[in-house]
């Protein structure tokens, strides 16, 4: 399963909107064929496999198959894998984590076991979730898994009060923040931050098949239709304030303006609907890189489900914070996350965090119930 995991994470920036799956076949402690989700309409990760084991010269009947999700039951763009393993005829089935994809949810496993076929389910359960936080998500509670990225000196400032900010982290830890924005889906803005900086919101440094979408909330449609975000690929520009004849020449620019207003303030825009459209367009993970004051909005209305946050070794006194939220009186009222990474990346650090309740609640869907 190790393996299979490994694979998994070798196709983490080009199988979106699908999961990144992993499958080896195993005789007697030999690899017969292994395999990963290719591109979206192309074979998944048991199909390759399969094929790996007979480019081999190698029969797969009675062996052992180790793969990283449940084997999907239903046609989409390909046949169901299930089918796939059925006729290939393996003795033993070792899964991960279940799908809670409506589609199949506990069908791949009740096929296999129906045909005879021994099945063991949650093997490095965790493991294979964190590859697939987005995907299950989106499958479980209709949202993308998104974190915000920060980068602070260790007195948890992001800034000058002169706005100076460039760059209080190092060279490596910028390529870092890189890669986390090639495996998502779509990176985030703030129109403060398109105002401030005239960002690209590109993947450099990176070889990625797929570039994520840029997005913008600009709840004025302040933006400058001159903006760098619209020198390539596709931008989405949440706003709430509805302007055909903006939208409609900057969709020359590959631009789409989507018009969400919050009900009772509607010079805003609803964030947690932002989510859950950019969820109904198939987004498994946000990559959200934004000032203090969307940042705390996005936290404050509990769109964040982790943070990346970089931290260097200074200190800047009296300076900007790195997320603008409510003044608490209590701290029964502070948003608390759990640790779980610590990495030096050159002379700085990255922490991750996440919210336990959203991980436990995603863990509860895919480790047992209907498997």
């Amino acid at each position: 399963m190790q393996r299979a995991l490994a694979l998994a994470e070798g196709v983490l920036f080009s199988t979106s909107p699908n999961p990144r799956v992993g499958c080896v076949i195993v005789r007697d402690d030999h690899v017969l064929g292994e395999g990963a989700t290719q591109p979206p309409g192309s074979a998944h990760a048991e199909v390759m496999a399969l094929r790996d084991a007979a480019a081999r010269g190698h029969g797969v009947a009675g062996a052992t198959v180790y793969v990283t999700l449940e084997p999907c039951s239903h046609f989409g763009r390909t046949p169901p894998c299930v089918d796939a393993l059925l006729d290939a005829r393996p003795a033993r089935v070792v899964i991960a984590m279940g799908d809670p994809n409506p589609l199949v949810n506990g069908v791949g496993v009740r096929k296999l076991r129906d045909a005879g076929i021994d099945v063991t389910t949650g093997v490095e359960t965790e493991a294979a979730l964190a590859l697939n936080a987005g995907f299950i998500a989106r499958m479980v509670r209709g949202t993308p898994w998104a974190w915000l990225k920060m980068a602070a000196s260790l007195d948890g400032r992001s800034a000058l009060h002169n706005g100076m900010s460039q760059w209080i982290t190092g060279p490596q830890a910028r390529a870092d923040g890189h890669h986390w924005r090639a495996r998502s889906d779509v990176v985030l803005t703030g129109m403060g931050t398109v105002l401030k900086d005239d960002p690209q919101l590109n993947v450099r440094g990176v070889v990625t098949p797929r570039a994520p979408r840029k997005a913008v909330v600009d709840g004025r449609f302040e933006i400058s239709e001159a903006a760098r975000l619209f020198d390539e690929g596709e931008t989405w520009i949440f706003t709430a304030r509805d302007d055909t004849a903006k939208a409609q020449r900057l969709a020359a620019r590959g631009a789409r303006v989507i018009v969400l207003p919050m009900a009772d303030r509607p010079d805003r825009v609803d964030l947690a609907a932002m989510m859950r459209w950019m969820a109904e367009q198939d987004v498994n993970e946000v990559h959200v890189e934004a000032g203090a004051g969307l940042g705390g909005a996005l936290l404050s209305a509990g769109c964040i489900d982790e943070l990346l946050v970089y931290l260097a070794p200074m200190l800047l006194g009296d300076a900007a914070g790195i997320v603008k939220m409510p003044l608490l009186e209590h701290l029964d009222g502070a948003q608390r996350f759990a640790f779980i990474d610590t990495q030096f990346v050159g002379p700085d650090v990255r922490l991750r965090a996440r919210r336990e309740a959203a991980w436990q609640a995603l863990l509860a869907r895919v480790g047992g119930g209907a498997l």
